[in-house]
C-alpha cells in the first residue's frame, strides 16, 4: 500500500519536471462558487487552465480542481448557477446552522490555534474525532452528488487534507484508489464542522488545518504555477487558524526560491467573515467572473 502521508519539504522539490501547476486554495462554500465563476469565465475568454500539468486542490479547491482536472467545468458550473438560486440546497456542502458542544471546541481550537506544529494538529484532530458531526457517509455521498463522480478524475490531481490522529500531511492521488468523493470530503472536513474521513488506514481532516491552504511545496520545483487562494499573507489577510499572514508569505517566498515562476490571485472581492454561508454563493460566482475579466490578460501572458 502506498502511504499518502508526505512531509511538506520545499527541498524536496515535488514539482520538479512539472510544466504548468494549478493550485486551488480553501475558502469554504463562498470560494468554491468564486473560483467556479472565476474559472468559467476564464473558459469563455479561451484561457483554459484546466490544461495544467498538475493540480493540487485544498478544502474548496479539492472540490474545484476535482472538476476541472476531469474537464467538467462547464457542467459544474451550470450546477452551481442552479444552486445558487436554490441555497437550500446548498446545505448538501454547507454546515448546520448550530453545533454541538463537542464541535464548537473542535472548531474553537483550530480557529485559535496559534501554529502549525504536529501536538497542536493532534489536539485539534482529536477534537475532530470526537465531535458530534454529521456521519462521514453522507457527507462523502452528499459531495458525489455535486461532484457527479466517484471514480479518480485524472492521474495530475493531487488533493490534501490532514492525518486527524498524527497530524501528518497527507496527499492523495489517483494511485492510493480512494473515492475522489472521500478525498474531497477528507480534505474539506473543517474540524468539528464535518468528520474526519477515512483514507486508507487513516482518518484525515481539512488539508488547510496543515499551516497552508494551498500546500505550495507538492509543486515546488515547477515551471509556472497559478495559485488562487483566498488571502496572500498581506496585513489585511484575515488569520483563519493555523496560518498566519507570515507564514503565508514565507510559503510563497519558499515556492519563488526552488525556481518556480507564479502567478498569485486572491479575490478582490470583500471576502465574507462566514465562508460557508450557502446564501452567498451567488454573488461570490458572479464577482469571480468580472475578476477574470479584469485579470484575463495578464493570466493568457503568464500561462503561455
Amino acid at each position: 500500500m502506498i502511504d499518502v502521508a508526505l512531509p511538506r519539504d520545499f527541498d524536496a522539490r515535488y514539482g520538479a519536471g512539472v510544466d504548468r501547476a494549478l493550485v486551488l486554495g480553501g475558502g469554504g462554500v463562498w470560494f468554491v462558487a468564486w473560483q467556479t465563476g472565476f474559472l468559467r469565465r476564464l473558459g469563455e475568454l479561451d484561457i483554459h487552465l484546466g490544461n495544467a500539468d498538475r493540480f493540487v486542490g485544498t478544502s474548496a479547491g479539492s472540490i474545484v480542481a476535482s472538476i476541472v482536472s476531469g474537464e467538467r467545468l462547464a457542467g459544474f458550473a451550470r450546477t452551481v448557477d442552479l444552486l445558487t438560486k436554490a441555497p437550500k440546497v446548498l446545505d448538501l456542502i454547507a454546515p448546520a446552522a448550530t453545533f454541538e458542544p463537542s464541535q464548537q471546541r473542535a472548531l474553537d481550537l483550530f480557529r485559535q490555534a496559534l501554529g502549525n506544529d504536529e501536538a497542536t494538529l493532534r489536539r485539534i484532530g482529536y477534537a475532530a474525532l470526537a465531535a458530534q458531526t454529521p456521519s462521514r457517509e453522507s457527507t462523502a455521498r452528499n459531495l458525489a452528488l455535486i461532484l457527479r463522480m466517484r471514480r479518480w478524475p485524472s492521474s495530475r490531481l493531487h488533493i490534501t487534507c490532514v492525518d486527524a490522529y498524527t497530524g501528518e500531511r497527507c496527499v492523495v492521488t489517483a494511485q492510493h484508489g480512494v473515492p475522489i468523493n472521500r478525498a474531497a470530503a477528507a480534505s474539506s472536513a473543517v474540524p468539528g464542522i464535518f468528520a474526519p474521513q477515512q483514507i486508507l488506514d487513516r482518518r484525515c481532516m481539512d488539508g488547510g488545518v496543515a499551516g497552508t491552504g494551498v500546500h505550495l511545496d507538492v509543486v515546488a520545483g515547477a515551471r509556472k504555477a497559478v495559485i488562487i487562494s483566498l488571502v496572500d499573507g498581506s496585513e489585511q489577510s484575515l488569520q483563519w487558524g493555523t496560518a498566519t499572514p507570515a507564514s503565508i508569505r514565507q510559503e510563497y517566498d519558499d515556492l519563488l526560491a526552488t525556481g518556480t515562476e507564479a502567478l498569485r490571485i486572491i479575490p478582490d472581492a470583500t471576502v465574507p467573515e462566514d465562508v460557508m454561508n450557502p446564501a452567498l454563493a451567488a454573488a461570490a460566482v458572479n464577482h469571480g467572473a468580472r475578476q477574470a475579466e479584469r485579470m484575463a490578460g495578464a493570466i493568457r501572458s503568464f500561462w503561455a
